[in-house]
């Protein structure tokens, strides 16, 4: 933009004037911090030998948290150039000394943990985290872990992982930000900001790594490592944005998927790694391979050997190799028999350094602990429980029993194996929590309910997979003798996560039976269930009356759940991927196509009402199951309250707009219940017409907003032709003219709905 169009625009010339000037101090500074970098990357680049340089490339797995002889004679060689999984700050400052001042060039390493949700204060799976829909939190999370992680010398953490997930067999969608990509977008940036802060030289920022490039998340039947086939097209307007937001925000590092793309393994997909990472988006940052996936190309079937592997990887644009030692066995070979030139290896050297010297680790190789916030300290639960309490989701509450009103209450039954398991409730990839810190369900509860209200703890399962009932008596005269029953169940951690995947998603065990049977106390009976995915739980819902999701909630699940059942705070969560009746609808997703023949309630006719011999054409041939119709059990982004929320009043200003004008869509939110509540207000579009077919709505925006008894506020959303863009048939991105629906309300099913239209002139 031109000085002249920026004065143009502004109401207060001499401020503008000042951020102008401001803006440009800081490109300059900016750019003459890059130039500095890259001065001193070919400086050192020119100092170093081919078994040097080879040695940036490789990352080496310290066995828990050991420094051997081989890999302290390694570093002192120039062989390593990152470690992975040694967070003892004692080992870790060794492990420095070593590379500083015993290699011939001392150059630090990059020492890199899974800090995925939490360090040692553990928080919310990042599942959990996408369902407080509240990026400021997310962001203070990471910023939260980054902190506590660099107090242990970790520089690198294998995070935010953005696939897009849709299938909730798959473990991995525990670590996702769920199934859309404008959520996982914000989300992921949010976290990348808080993991690296303003400045990445700073202490206690740390480099973040968006993962998986690409696609990951739709692994063929939700298994892990599995192929992947998506068009172009999808992959462009789905799985893509995520990353390119991630790039946008300055994210140090990426990271390959396993995934065998469309027949081209990540790790050695130059389409993905060069044309798109490198050409089109123009990232600088390294990339890494996911744990052996460079070697695992000869399993694909992609690869011959190891070294064709090397040969095919570094080709692709990976820079350094996790764990297996490929590039360190073959790169040297493949350079003296001409199969790689000197300047992609060269090129791949220049992206680690570049992280390394951003990082500010030339300038800071020792880490002291007593220079960062103390970890796991109240600040940090604090932290911890709001995040949490904003991540629980109510998903039923039939006749009002929830909140709990401790005033009346006089006795509680606390049942299920997930009420009192400190371990269990941190869910997956926890290698630095401590179960010890965790607060559990049942102690909060005792500790919230206070010394007037009896409770009666029966654990009834020894897992959430037992099948035996002999414990489930104790469990009915425990609910029998009490005014309301809280049953905690679900899915222990092991049960999700990489190479967790579950063909079967109903609660494991004999759950639903010991929902069952407590209901046949004839107390109101809440569920809460701890899972690191969307469950298949429709069976339980006759027998109870209130069920709260409350994921793998971390350290604070109990306070945080105690929070909502006694009342305290109104939940608020919203579901940030949709809930299947059954495993069979599976893939289902809120921004799905129409088809060409649409469901609609009334040509839905179950199996079991189908009358015998009806014609083959007599049942409204329509898009849906014969056995669980169309819709899910819950829709992406739904979650009650303990009060009600009015959407009204809805529009677009201006309804018809040039291809590139922007256009605002507001609406009315009212709080028309009597408690004092947040709504997260959530927009949706839908492109009528275009050149592919579009979604039948796409999120686009939302706010979390706070609201009094009866108080009313404007939620307005302005969309510029980016937000209307996507990839057509040419493979362009393009926002093309036409008709728009948009849609203002508390889920993805809002009804509230207003039309614009977008001109060619």
């Amino acid at each position: 933009m031109t000085v002249t169009a920026v004065f143009s625009r502004c109401t207060w010339p001499l401020l503008c004037a000042i951020a102008l000037v401001a803006g440009a101090s800081t490109t300059a500074r900016a750019e003459a911090g890059r130039a500095a970098i890259d001065e001193r990357i070919e400086r050192l680049l020119s100092q170093m030998t081919v078994a040097e340089k080879i040695g940036q490339l490789a990352q080496v797995n310290a066995d828990e948290g050991k420094i051997s002889g081989k890999l302290r004679a390694a570093i002192k060689a120039g062989e390593v150039g990152s470690v992975l999984n040694a967070v003892d700050v004692a080992t870790v400052n060794e492990l420095q000394r070593l590379a500083v001042k015993e290699s011939r060039l001392g150059i630090p390493l990059l020492m890199g943990r899974d800090v995925i949700h939490g360090f040692k204060t553990v928080l919310p799976i990042p599942l959990g985290q996408a369902a407080a829909w509240n990026p400021d939190l997310v962001q203070e999370g990471a910023r939260m872990a980054a902190l506590e992680a660099a107090a242990s010398g970790v520089n690198w953490t294998f995070a935010p992982m953005i696939d897009v997930a849709r299938d909730p067999r798959w473990g991995r969608i525990a670590e996702s930000f769920g199934e859309d990509p404008y959520l996982a977008s914000v989300l992921g940036v949010a976290s990348i900001r808080g993991f690296q802060g303003d400045d990445l030289s700073r202490p206690g920022a740390i480099a973040a790594c968006a993962k998986h490039f690409v696609g990951y998340g739709a692994s063929e039947g939700g298994r892990d490592y599995g192929f992947v086939g998506i068009p172009d097209v999808e992959l462009r307007n789905v799985h893509m944005p995520p990353f390119k937001a991630a790039v946008d925000a300055g994210v140090a590092t990426f990271m390959a998927a396993f995934s065998d793309v469309n027949g081209v393994p990540a790790s050695g997909n130059r389409f993905l790694m060069r044309t798109v990472l490198r050409d089109e988006w123009h990232f600088p940052g390294l990339v890494v391979s996911d744990w052996e996936s460079i070697i695992d190309m000869t399993v694909h079937g992609f690869a011959a050997s190891k070294k064709d592997a090397a040969f095919e990887a570094l080709s692709a644009g990976i820079d350094m190799e996790m764990a297996s030692t490929a590039y360190r066995d073959y790169l040297a070979k493949l350079l003296a028999e001409k199969r790689i030139d000197q300047d992609t290896l060269d090129t791949a050297v220049r992206n680690v350094l570049r992280v390394k010297f951003r990082l500010g680790l030339f300038e800071r190789t020792v880490t002291d602990p007593s220079a960062y916030p103390a970890v796991a300290s109240a600040a940090n639960f604090a932290l911890a429980r709001r995040l949490t309490t904003q991540s629980l989701v109510l998903l039923q509450n039939r006749n009002e029993v929830l909140p709990l009103a401790r005033a009346s209450l006089r006795s509680l039954a606390v049942i299920g194996p997930m009420a009192d398991d400190d371990y269990e409730q941190l869910g997956t990839w926890i290698f630095d929590g401590d179960p010890a810190l965790s607060r559990t369900p049942l102690h909060a509860i005792r500790e919230m309910a206070g010394p007037h209200v009896a409770v009666r703890h029966v654990r009834a399962m020894e897992t959430t997979r037992t099948r035996t009932t002999a414990a489930f008596a104790d469990a009915v005269a425990a609910a029998s003798s009490a005014d309301a029953a809280v049953l905690f169940l679900g899915e222990e951690s092991i049960l999700s996560g990489e190479a967790h995947s579950r063909a079967n998603i109903d609660l494991p065990g004999n759950q639903m039976d010991l929902v069952r049977a407590v209901k046949s106390a004839g107390k109101p009976v809440i569920v809460v269930i701890l899972a690191g995915r969307p469950l298949t739980i429709e069976p339980i819902l006759a027998a109870a009356d209130a069920v709260v999701y409350a994921w793998h909630p971390g350290v604070m699940a109990g306070p945080a759940i105690a929070d909502i059942l006694f009342g305290v705070e109104s939940p608020s969560g919203k579901l940030p991927v949709t809930f299947p009746r059954m495993v069979g609808q599976v893939p289902i997703y809120y921004a799905h196509r129409n088809t060409g023949k649409p469901p609609i309630p009334s040509a839905f006719v179950h199996i079991d009402d189908i009358k015998v011999r009806t014609p083959q054409t007599g049942m409204k041939n329509k898009s849906q199951y014969l056995d669980a119709g169309y819709e899910p059990l819950y829709p992406f982004g739904y979650g009650l309250s303990y009060t009600r929320f009015a959407y009204s009043d809805i529009e677009v200003v201006p309804a018809r707009a040039r291809v590139g004008v922007p256009v605002t869509v507001r609406a009315v939110v009212k709080n028309v219940g009597k408690v004092e509540a947040d709504e997260v207000a959530q927009l949706y579009v839908q492109d009528v017409v275009g050149s592919i077919t579009r979604p039948v709505r796409e999120l686009k925006g939302f706010q979390r907003v706070h609201l009094k008894p009866g108080e009313s506020r404007e939620v307005s959303f302005q969309l510029s032709a980016d937000d209307l863009a996507f990839y057509g048939r040419d493979m362009q991105r393009a926002t093309e003219p036409g008709a728009f629906h948009a849609w203002i309300g508390g889920s993805s099913t809002a009804e509230l709905r207003a039309d614009f239209e977008l001109t060619a002139n």
